[in-house]
């Protein structure tokens, strides 16, 4: 009962102790931060310190003061009733400087330092800036450097922060070594290599300094090429890059293990959707039962089941490769299963990084878009494509959680590049001797993705000037469209008696049908004018209007014949053929591309079928037809086999006979050995060495393989090569009689008159040679050096053993 009574009273006064207990508590705050004694701040505010001590906990307190960054020292301690909080202030930073730097400029050094200019100055935060600027100079091949930093107090109280720098040598890679490669040499992996080891060229090239980044990227490069060519269990056991400093370089070494090289079993499609059937599916897989396993291969073979799928109505179906390994037969039999995948939207894509290429130029890349359903293969697709598009260093393509379980947010982050290029050109080949070009050119025009490119040249035998601009999705659509203009003088009477100005524009139009398939639509409008020279230098047309004092006459002023031929006379057909000449023409390019590479190809078709129609306005009327097949194999590690034939038929309509303009002119195109217009019908009624008339009809083919230099650094660009073509033109459909001195008679009789009609020597035989190369895929220009020797020839072929071609850009 006592308990009891007394409890209500306890009860009824808590609120008015705890009360009281809270001001207590209070008070005792406000006088620890009274008691609070700050000493040594010169710029931080004493209010802002106490506000760290005022929870009592000093060693906490101290820990928090120093992370702020502000202060080189704390201390915090107790001195009687009071805490005393003594700081020694980091000084402002004035300025931050580089010094000794010349090969690594300092714009790209001071964008990487965490020390600032008017900033707190943290001697830690400095040390840690100068390893950034050695990791900075070890990327740019000087593992050898070493930098400082020191302080310079000035009167006003801030510092200036100095980094000096002792650049040092070059450190390269001096050696790339391969462990665990037997089926392919580390010769063959080190020229799949980006980076190279360091030669005699190594004060030309950069490409033997040591960068990790490089390295992982070539690592990338040698595995996707085991997993190219059948070795599905290929892996990188380790990469280890050593500094030697006895060498001055580093030492990498790659160990591999390669495992067995497998082939293509069985390939099935299972499809377990019910309305689309295997057998439509099967068509789109691109490997065969019995290839060497090519990853490439099924990557296509799932872009293109995915893309059938999807154009079938099912947005959501999944396409997966499943492997049946067989060690013993040393086979993979492949299965695509073909079935629906999880109902995820796109919400949102997010275009990130980009600072110049315009936000719509990496859209539509992706043939994707916020509200798509989700899919892997079309963004995998989508990323090579704008790898390939080459106006970035890095595309990364990364997914996040959206909104809802079935939504995704897509991020693609990617890195600007250059993309213009001014070039100087200059070289020299035996059809336009020496010549120099100018050309700017720009791939990502104004950020749009377009092409836009203008040269001019200038040469013993010829100048010119041309302007392209080429827009790669045309009314959103992926058709590259685009216009050339362009003017070009060319000197041919070197091989010819008659120089030409050819000026005109072509609109053109490429739609890609499938990834190797495409059809270019085009249409020509140019304007040829053609020339015979006529002076003391060149005396080509002097048997028609004689030189006075330099061509001999007859009594009745006439050029006296063979005399004024002696010293090179033009075919009438040539001289009837002067002046200016209009074509208009439409035509189709139908082009078939399955090269490993465009620039370098090893493997793979190319093929162009070209049937133009000249005769829609204008002076020419002619069909024509031309085809150019190549394939390309390497047989052997860097040895590769080229097979090309080619021909072509041009055919005049409308009841007019063809113009010597409009046929064929060959030489070493077709048959190397032999002169530019060296092949094919001729003139022999006067000067025929020099008189090609052309051929309506041309077809040829050619067999070479190329291998390297063996002792020549990869990086030297040179390799060489032997062919052996064979080739022939003929069909000379021209008019035949002219009325050249315009007296209403042909004179094809008189003895001491040109002729007025053409004498054609038209050889069907088959024209071959052999020969060796020399090629240079410099950085600085293609150069290619032949030496042909011609084993058959026509009556009245100019032959041409050295033919030499390239430019050098710099």
């Amino acid at each position: 009962m006592k308990f009891v009574t007394k409890g209500p009273s306890v009860s009824a006064s808590t609120p008015k102790m705890a009360l009281a207990a809270a001001l207590l508590l209070s008070g005792s705050y406000a006088a620890m931060a009274q008691s609070v004694v700050v000493q040594g701040n010169r710029r931080v505010e004493a209010a802002t310190i106490r506000a760290y001590v005022a929870d009592g906990n000093l060693e906490q307190a101290r820990r928090d003061l120093m992370a702020t960054g502000l202060f080189s020292s704390v201390r915090v301690a107790r001195q009687g009733g009071s805490v005393v909080v003594n700081v020694v202030e980091n000084n402002v930073i004035n300025r931050v400087a580089v010094e000794g730097n010349k090969k690594v400029n300092k714009d790209t050094l001071l964008p990487e330092l965490q020390t600032k200019a008017r900033g707190p100055y943290s001697p830690a935060i400095a040390q840690q800036d100068a390893q950034r600027i050695l990791e900075l100079y070890r990327r740019s091949g000087r593992g050898n450097a070493q930098v400082t930093h020191r302080v310079v107090d000035l009167p006003n109280g801030t510092i200036d922060v100095v980094f000096t720098i002792v650049e040092g040598d070059k450190t390269g890679v001096k050696s790339i070594n391969f462990v665990g490669n037997e089926a392919v040499s580390g010769y063959r992996l080190r020229r799949l290599m980006t980076t190279t080891e360091s030669n005699f060229l190594s004060w030309l090239k950069n490409s033997d300094i040591y960068d990790p980044d490089r390295i992982a990227s070539d690592l990338e490069l040698i595995r996707r090429y085991y997993l190219k060519n059948g070795y599905a269990d290929f892996r990188i056991v380790s990469n280890e890059a050593v500094f030697d400093s006895a060498q001055g370089g580093y030492i990498i070494t790659i160990t591999v293990d390669e495992g067995q090289q497998y082939r293509v079993g069985p390939v099935s499609v299972e499809s377990r959707i019910r309305d689309v059937d295997n057998a439509a599916l099967q068509r789109r897989v691109v490997s065969d039962s019995g290839d060497v396993y090519n990853a490439e291969a099924v990557e296509k073979s799932l872009v293109g089941i995915t893309t059938e799928v999807a154009r079938r109505g099912y947005a959501f179906a999944q396409v997966r490769p499943v492997g049946q390994r067989d060690p013993a037969g040393r086979v993979i039999g492949i299965t695509y299963v073909v079935e629906e995948g999880p109902r995820v939207y796109i919400e949102r894509i997010n275009v990130r990084g980009n600072t110049r290429t315009r936000d719509y130029v990496i859209r539509r890349e992706l043939d994707l878009g916020e509200g798509d359903p989700y899919n892997k293969v079309l963004l995998d697709r989508a990323e090579r494509r704008l790898n390939n598009t080459r106006f970035f260093k890095t595309v990364r393509m990364t997914t996040e959680p959206g909104s809802a379980p079935d939504r995704v947010v897509l991020n693609v982050d990617v890195e600007d590049q250059s993309t213009g290029q001014f070039s100087i050109a200059g070289g020299y080949s035996t059809a336009d001797g020496f010549i120099g070009e100018v050309a700017v050119s720009e791939s990502n025009f104004l950020g749009r993705g377009q092409f836009v490119r203008l040269a001019g040249s200038t040469g013993q035998r010829s100048r010119g000037v041309e302007f392209s601009f080429t827009e790669p999705y045309f009314l959103g659509q992926r058709i590259a469209a685009g216009f050339d203009i362009f003017s070009k003088y060319t000197d041919n009477t070197k091989y010819s008696r008659y120089e030409n100005r050819q000026t005109g524009g072509t609109i053109r139009a490429t739609l890609p049908i499938t990834e190797e398939f495409s059809v270019t639509g085009r249409y020509s409008l140019f304007q040829q004018d053609l020339k015979i020279p006529n002076d003391y230098k060149k005396p080509y047309n002097d048997c028609s209007l004689p030189l006075p004092g330099y061509t001999a006459l007859n009594a009745d002023g006439t050029a006296l014949y063979p005399n004024c031929a002696y010293d090179g006379e033009a075919s009438v057909a040539l001289k009837e053929a002067a002046g200016k000449t209009i074509t208009s023409l439409v035509g189709l390019t139908f082009t078939y591309n399955t090269l490993d590479s465009n620039v370098e190809p090893r493997n793979g078709w190319y093929a162009e079928l070209k049937p133009d129609v000249a005769g829609l306005g204008g002076d020419s009327r002619y069909l024509r037809v031309t085809g150019d097949v190549r394939y390309f194999r390497e047989f052997f590690e860097d040895f590769v086999g080229i097979a090309r034939i080619q021909g072509g038929h041009v055919v005049g309509f409308g009841g007019n006979d063809l113009k010597i303009v409009d046929h064929f002119f060959l030489g070493p195109s077709l048959v190397r050995g032999f002169a530019p217009s060296g092949i094919g019908p001729r003139d022999i009624s006067a000067d025929p060495s020099s008189n090609a008339l052309g051929g309506t009809t041309y077809f040829g083919g050619s067999l070479e393989v190329q291998f390297p230099i063996f002792g020549l650094p990869k990086e030297l660009g040179m390799k060489a090569a032997v062919f052996a073509d064979a080739g022939t033109l003929f069909g000379f459909e021209g008019q035949r009689a002219f009325d050249v001195n315009r007296n209403g008679v042909f004179d094809c009789a008189r003895p001491t008159v040109q002729p007025e009609c053409v004498v054609v020597r038209d050889d069907r035989s088959i024209r071959s040679s052999v020969g060796a190369s020399l090629l240079w895929s410099s950085p600085l220009g293609p150069i290619r050096f032949d030496y042909a020797i011609a084993l058959s020839k026509g009556d009245g072929d100019r032959t041409q053993a050295f033919r030499f071609s390239g430019g050098t850009r710099f």
